[in-house]
């Protein structure tokens, strides 16, 4: 059994699953995996969504601060599919800790939807990727008549 606890970073997590065996006693065995999950970074807001009519320039931006604890430094900043984005990666040092402001901005030029993933290289030997979602829908731009 595998858990993936991406998004849990300073709560406690609990997963339920029921294995089924061929002991006619005990068909059913029911396992529960406790614990808590250790933060390594607060990422705010945890996703990028880039909304708005064709032609008109949007971007937003990702904050990234890592937990003193699992220090690490970011490298490089790619999207992965890269043809409806770019991003840029701002270091910020302030008391001798870093910070990442990750900007993301949409290249689209027609109506339409797309998600993209932008991957941080780190430093950190427990995390040496860390993946952004990128949604965007761009709309229509609405022609209002005069009357």
């Amino acid at each position: 059994m595998k858990v993936y606890t991406r998004g849990y970073g300073g709560r406690k997590l609990k997963k339920n699953i029921t294995v089924q065996t061929n002991d006619k006693k005990r068909p059913n065995i029911n396992l529960t995996i406790t614990g808590e999950v250790k933060k390594f970074a607060t990422i705010r807001p945890q996703r990028i969504t880039l909304y708005g009519p064709v032609g008109e320039q949007l971007q937003a931006s990702v904050k990234i601060i890592p937990e003193k604890k699992y220090s690490f430094r970011i490298l490089e900043a790619l999207a992965i599919k890269g043809n409806n984005i770019s991003c840029n990666l701002e270091e910020i040092k302030e008391s001798g800790e870093y910070t990442y402001l990750l900007t993301v901005k949409n290249l689209k030029k027609d109506a339409g939807r797309y998600s993209d993933t932008i991957a941080l290289k780190t430093t950190s030997k427990i995390l040496p990727k860390i993946n952004i979602s990128v949604y965007g829908s761009i709309i229509k731009r609405q022609i209002r008549s005069r009357k």
